[in-house]
């Protein structure tokens, strides 16, 4: 029986489309049902995502209703359907109007398809073909009209602008942030941000997507290809755990644009910024193409065979519990679990991916999320907890603005005043050595509404103070969980690395329980619940991430692991690293810091060039298949790892292919942990750390336009104006922070106490990590 929900008939309009009859929806739209049955009607301002403009007129029908036709031509996109309706998309009248508006279209357009990036994948320039005179009868000057530089990411050419509106309906109802507009009127009409402002929405590359003619380009892109030139491959985002799926458009096997690929379950038809740009790092000039080792200090490029047997000693010299496997979260399954063998063939129970996260006195295990991503656009209430979520994941932040628009209320428990697209109903902003006993008065109003406290959680939420706030976002999830379909509590990032995260997760998890919300818990990695799945993780006795460099091993592997940018703590990793008397790095890129510390680097393909599988939030598991090809001598992970498991002839690497590794790769039962960090309670400064939203993995940092964009704020220590009066510094002003020197910005997003530095910048990735106090002085 099928799953899926049915519309009753009583809800359902019949109608005749060029003669066949068809049932949709009342009040569905003549295109609607047009497309449906696979009849193309032309059309250039509609688009099924975005709310209907009825503006270009490409879409005129002939319309016969009660039997009688309607004496004008009616737009497909605006015309509710009726019962008995009867439609002619191609009759000689309905052409007769879409190939004058097509006239109208072209009279100002400018002639420029040879040198335009659209050429080829233009909807103008296609139907043109259909509806177009072969001789202008225009004989008046043309319109021209100045281009605005809207950033690093979208170019623009707005004399070929038809004044559609999808960019200026995408920005305010999709992307929500009011950045396009429509200036002036009639010949006067412009599309621009009115004062000449770069767009900083985090999905501004879907105005590329949504435009029909090439008003609005790929600026990276910009005049390297044609389409006709490149190679789809379908694949998967791997900047965040929702696994958006895209296609990589390659040429020669090297990635020249990436686009969206239509997945209603996940990313529906849109792509973030972060994934759409990210595919520039790959050809970063740091992209290692062939084996190194370290000899007497100095780094030589080698043969595979000299460099496998290099690595293969140096995991021998060190006992199985010397030595430390360090693991990138969004490295593959098949990747993932290639190391556990590797770990368990070297007898090591120290191995983790988390390398972001400080509190582990619970598991800190990720998991797929409770409540869908889907559903997520339909939640009543929701509550976010240390969650920027515009830049953790932006494709659900995308789905929770569907939902406030539709009256959902969100509340919000942060260390920072984030910046979201949609009105808040509430929000605590506390500084981050506060945040759990934020959490706690929402707790203890959940209890006060008659819920449980478990006995671990029972005293702190006792002496907790509690507000009317609370009890109102409690409230509000109740009722959303019960009478009004669904709430989600979704813990964040900010949550999820916090030194007390434990606490938050708990919490959370009981608040949930109390309302009957869904539990969403914003996985650290593209590949997080992957490899907690596949048991990536320390074994019997085995040391987590911050334990392994706490207590520094002889000798650690690295796996896709960038120092010190990808450690929540990066001062001590590199202490402990440079410590180690031997580190093999498998490695795309070859840093600075990385070849400090390293003794060979093995290179390794990035996840566009290899055949690899990975997990959603949703714990969807999505394979994907090379689109582009590794540089130089680079080879896929899991081949590497093969190679070196059978030259130190370890079991389970006697596999001959990829079918053969997956066939061995299975689940492994993750101990469950219930405890809770001690709880750290102080005056004075605590750091403030998030990853921004470009800089998150190497690959990222190394895109160029997105590094270039302002969202990709540069390196600062940022309080709020009151705190930095009592500490006696100026807006602007150089501060010391140990060694390093910051400038200081005043921002009333930061509480007081707090201290914003964001993580994963170069001048900031070896400072204290996030909760931990700070001080501040002049330079």
């Amino acid at each position: 029986m099928s799953a899926q929900p049915t519309t009753p008939a009583s809800d359902l309009v019949n109608l005749e489309v060029d003669g066949k009859p068809t049932q949709i929806r009342k009040g569905a739209m003549i295109i609607e049902a047009a497309d449906a049955i696979g009849v193309v009607i032309p059309r250039f301002c509609y688009h099924r995502k975005l709310p209907i403009a009825a503006n270009c007129r490409m879409c005129m029908v002939e319309v016969e209703m009660g039997g009688r036709p309607v004496p004008k031509g009616l737009p497909a996109c605006a015309t509710p359907v009726t019962e008995g309706m009867r439609v002619q998309t191609h009759s000689k009248l309905a052409l007769q109007y879409q190939r004058d508006v097509m006239e109208f279209l072209l009279i100002n357009h400018p002639l420029d398809c040879p040198i335009c990036d659209q050429g080829g994948e233009c909807e103008l320039q296609d139907l043109s073909l259909g509806f177009g005179r072969s001789v202008s009868r225009f004989t008046e000057r043309k319109r021209a009209v100045a281009d605005e530089n809207i950033g690093p990411l979208v170019a623009t050419e707005m004399t070929r602008c038809i004044h559609c509106t999808r960019c200026v309906r995408f920005t305010s109802e999709i992307a929500g942030s009011y950045e396009l507009g429509g200036m002036g009127r009639t010949e006067d009409l412009l599309i621009g941000t009115y004062i000449g402002r770069t767009i900083e929405t985090e999905l501004s590359g879907n105005i590329i997507d949504v435009c029909p003619v090439g008003a609005l380009t790929n600026k990276p892109f910009q005049f390297q290809a044609r389409a006709w030139e490149l190679i789809a491959k379908p694949s998967i985002g791997y900047h965040d755990a929702l696994g958006s799926n895209l296609w990589l458009h390659a040429r020669r096997g090297e990635v020249l644009r990436t686009v969206p690929r239509d997945n209603e379950a996940i990313n529906e038809c849109w792509l973030s910024d972060r994934d759409r740009y990210s595919h520039q790092g790959l050809y970063a000039a740091d992209r290692i193409h062939a084996p190194e080792v370290k000899r007497d200090g100095q780094w030589q490029a080698t043969t595979w065979e000299d460099a496998l047997q290099f690595a293969g000693d140096a995991l021998k010299k060190a006992s199985g519990s010397e030595l430390g496997i360090l693991v990138h979260p969004a490295s593959s399954n098949e990747e993932g679990d290639l190391l556990m063998r590797l770990a368990r063939g070297l007898g090591s129970a120290h191995i983790d991916h988390r390398l972001r996260q400080l509190d582990f006195a619970d598991g800190a295990v990720a998991g797929s999320f409770a409540l869908p991503v889907t559903q997520v656009a339909q939640v009543k209430a929701a509550l976010l907890v240390g969650s920027d979520l515009r830049h953790e994941i932006p494709l659900l932040n995308h789905r929770l603005h569907q939902a406030v628009k539709t009256g959902a209320k969100v509340y919000t428990v942060n260390p920072a005043r984030f910046d979201f697209n949609y009105k808040l109903a509430g929000e605590s902003i506390v500084a981050p050595q506060a945040l759990v006993d934020a959490l706690l008065s929402v707790a203890k109003a959940a209890v006060s509404a008659g819920a449980s406290a478990p006995a671990t959680l029972a005293d702190a939420i006792d002496a907790a103070s509690s507000d009317q706030g609370d009890s109102d976002a409690i409230a509000a999830m109740k009722h959303a969980a019960s009478e009004q379909g669904s709430a989600v509590v979704i813990l964040g990032e900010a949550a999820v690395t916090h030194p007390q995260a434990s606490w938050l997760r708990a919490l959370a998890r009981f608040i949930a329980d109390a309302t009957g919300a869904g539990y969403n818990e914003l996985p650290v990695g593209a590949n997080a619940v992957g490899l907690a799945t596949l048991g990536v993780l320390p074994g019997n006795g085995g040391l987590d991430a911050q334990a392994m460099l706490a207590q520094p091993r002889k000798s650690y592997v690295l796996y896709g692991v960038e120092p010190p940018h990808d450690f929540a703590d990066g001062a001590t990793a590199l202490k402990a690293l440079r410590s180690a008397e031997q580190v093999v790095a498998f490695s795309a890129y070859a840093s600075a810091a990385l070849r400090e510390v390293a003794d060979v680097i093995l290179p390794i393909a990035l996840l566009p060039e290899i055949d690899a599988t990975l997990v959603n939030v949703d714990g969807l598991a999505q394979g994907v298949s090379a689109g582009a090809k590794a540089p130089g001598q680079a080879r896929p992970g899991w081949k590497v790892l093969r190679a070196l498991g059978g030259a130190l002839q370890l079991a389970g690497f006697e596999f001959d292919d990829l079918a053969g590794l997956r066939a061995g790769i299975g689940e492994r039962a993750v101990p469950s942990h219930d405890g809770l960090a001690a709880r750290a309670t102080g005056a004075g400064l605590t750091r403030l750390a998030t990853w921004p939203i470009y800089r998150g993995d190497a690959v990222l940092r190394r895109a160029t336009a997105l590094n270039a964009h302002p969202l990709n704020r540069a390196a600062a220590v940022r309080l709020n104006a009151a705190e930095a009066q009592r500490l006696g510094l100026a807006d602007g002003a150089q501060v010391r922070i140990g060694d390093v020197l910051l400038p200081l910005r005043f921002d009333a997003a930061v509480p007081d106490g707090a201290a914003w530095i964001e993580a994963a910048q170069d001048l900031t990735a070896t400072l204290p990590p996030y909760g931990a106090a700070i001080t501040l002085s002049k330079a």
